[in-house]
């Protein structure tokens, strides 16, 4: 699945590793059957990588956990939501491209 960089979350653990964090947090939502959840993965693994000690980078797997995906309004994937301070800063829906990402991270740092 992931790299290590990038951190498996689920709706027990979200509220401390991303609302409670003190980095600001980029969570995917996605699931397994997801084509263009596949497709950005590299991309989720390279900004985990290229941000590592700066930005949070986790996945949320809609079909296992779904009060967390409910909760933010997801309603397609991949959504990619921002968090900082406990708070959503920014998201994009979709296989979007890497300078998109690294624009919607800018915002939190």
């Amino acid at each position: 699945m992931a790299s290590d960089a990038v951190l498996t979350l689920t709706d027990a653990n979200f509220d401390r590793d991303v609302l409670q964090s003190d980095l600001p947090v980029l969570v995917d939502f996605w699931a397994t059957w997801c084509a263009p959840c596949k497709a950005i993965a590299p991309l989720i693994d390279s900004v985990a990588a290229d941000y590592a000690g700066k930005v949070k980078v986790g996945k949320v797997n809609v079909d296992d956990n779904q009060a967390t995906p409910g909760k933010y309004g997801v309603r397609g994937i991949p959504t990619l939501i921002l968090f900082k301070g406990g708070k959503v800063i920014d998201q994009v829906v979709g296989a979007v491209p890497k300078s998109q990402l690294d624009a919607l991270i800018a915002k939190a740092l």
